[in-house]
């Protein structure tokens, strides 16, 4: 099977209600078909409860070691980096009653070399996708701040997701990250408000047109391993 395939994952399920409440929206009214939640969250209780009550959203572990500027672990201890991504998985596997549908980090904190080996360790071991690493190819322009602080929210808008989707997906399986949720008085985040203007756009009725047009096809990172598969086979 050839084909295009395309992946809308939403980072940060549990770090906030208003951020579960938003990807929850994306998931049942817009085109988010998975979610990688944080097990150290202020939220994460309620994420818990929310991918239980809609099994169709594969939920993967979005690792947690920096909480926004803060610094959780010395991120510059291979052990101590090794112990808490470990505990993270295991926290996560005890919440859920399964396994991530795959791996990524807030932050990106996976992609120093150091800190990618223990990551790639994992993956490899648990069989589970990792982002950044074959068969799916990440694309991260969909992001409303790429200067600290300030905020461009045409970065965001829906022709900006459109012009990424028309000249920057080929054939094979793409992963898109996006950051929706509600402004939640209780959290403290750089990157807060923004959330809501990624999550209009998610909505967007002309997105599913779009997406029609261009032939691409939407699943999950459930679907991923049977979506290789048939690749593969073709």
């Amino acid at each position: 099977m050839s084909g295009r395939f395309l992946i809308f994952n939403a980072d940060d399920l549990g770090y906030s209600r208003g951020i579960n409440q938003g990807i929850l929206e994306g998931h049942e009214q817009g085109v988010i078909t998975s979610a990688t939640m944080v097990v150290n969250g202020r939220a994460t209780a309620e994420a818990v409860r929310l991918a239980r009550a809609h099994p169709a959203l594969a939920v993967g572990l979005h690792v947690n070691f920096t909480n926004e500027a803060e610094r959780l672990i010395d991120l510059d201890d291979g052990e101590a980096c090794r112990a808490e991504l470990r505990a993270q998985y295991a926290r996560f596997c005890d919440l859920i009653g399964d396994k991530p549908t795959h791996l990524d980090s807030h932050q990106h904190v996976h992609r120093h070399p150091v800190r990618r080996r223990l990551f790639e360790e994992l993956a490899d071991e648990q069989a589970l996708p990792l982002r950044d690493r074959p068969p799916v190819v990440f694309k991260g322009g969909f992001y409303g701040q790429w200067t600290y602080g300030v905020f461009e929210p045409e970065r965001v808008s829906f022709e900006a997701l459109e012009r990424i989707l028309r000249h920057e997906i080929a054939q094979g399986i793409y992963e898109m990250a996006c950051h929706p949720g509600y402004y939640d008085e209780e959290l403290e985040a750089v990157y807060h408000r923004e959330r809501e203007h990624e999550l209009r756009t998610l909505l967007d009725p002309r997105l599913r047109a779009l997406l029609a047009e261009l032939d691409l096809a939407l699943i999950s990172y459930r679907e991923l391993p049977h979506t290789t598969e048939e690749r593969v086979a073709s």
